[in-house]
């Protein structure tokens, strides 16, 4: 859903989700209203930014109030569709795929991992998590039948580029993959790519910085 029909940057799209869980943790906490100061220093977000960002979804703040966090949290559950379940789909049932079954999104229960698939016959029929792994030439007949909204890849790099052909052939637009080589894709797929190699040299090389 986008609200008033407005092209709302990327950026601030991505940043929505962070908004929602924080506010979700301080409304279970007691809290009714909070300032954009306030917020940036628990999220690590310019003060600015959060303003601009929360304009593109309408007028819902008062100079010298705040805001609401019962209305942001609705306001922003709306668009993100947290009411219902987001039915995602698994490939590759490693050590890593293995343990995003395990966990399942426990604590966002509207996202859901609802299929998984291998190419490894010595685990598909396995159960993990209630989720039965299947092969892959399984996807186009449970996409059929389920309520599939996006995959979860970890396929090795070299690998992933076959394995997403067949997920476009599939209809399937968005992919979360933990492959960092990129891959060549119609414009209208999305793939966010998650490298955990770099992320946390990232996080080190900020600390050694720090230290400096």
């Amino acid at each position: 859903m986008t609200p008033h029909n407005k092209k709302i940057p990327r950026m601030s799209l991505e940043r929505l989700p962070i908004y929602y869980r924080t506010l979700c943790n301080l409304a279970d906490n007691g809290y009714l209203r909070i300032k954009s100061a306030q917020l940036g220093k628990i999220i690590q977000i310019e003060p600015t930014t959060i303003r601009r960002d929360f304009s593109y979804f309408g007028d819902l703040g008062k100079s010298g109030y705040g805001y609401d966090i019962a209305h942001l949290i609705q306001i922003f559950g709306e668009i993100l569709e947290v009411n219902e379940t987001q039915g995602l789909a698994l490939i590759g049932v490693g050590n890593l795929g293995r343990a995003l079954l395990i966990n399942n999104f426990r604590r966002n229960p509207n996202l859901e991992i609802i299929s998984a698939y291998d190419a490894d016959p010595h685990v598909i029929g396995e159960t993990i998590n209630k989720v039965t792994i299947q092969p892959l030439s399984d996807l186009k007949a449970t996409i059929q039948t389920q309520q599939i909204k996006g995959v979860i890849s970890t396929v090795p790099s070299h690998a992933f580029q076959e394995v997403v052909d067949y997920l476009v052939d599939c209809g399937i637009t968005s992919i979360l993959s933990f492959a960092p080589e990129p891959v060549h894709v119609p414009k209208n797929v999305h793939v966010r790519y998650l490298d955990l190699t770099s992320e946390v040299q990232n996080l080190l090389l900020l600390a050694e910085i720090s230290d400096v």
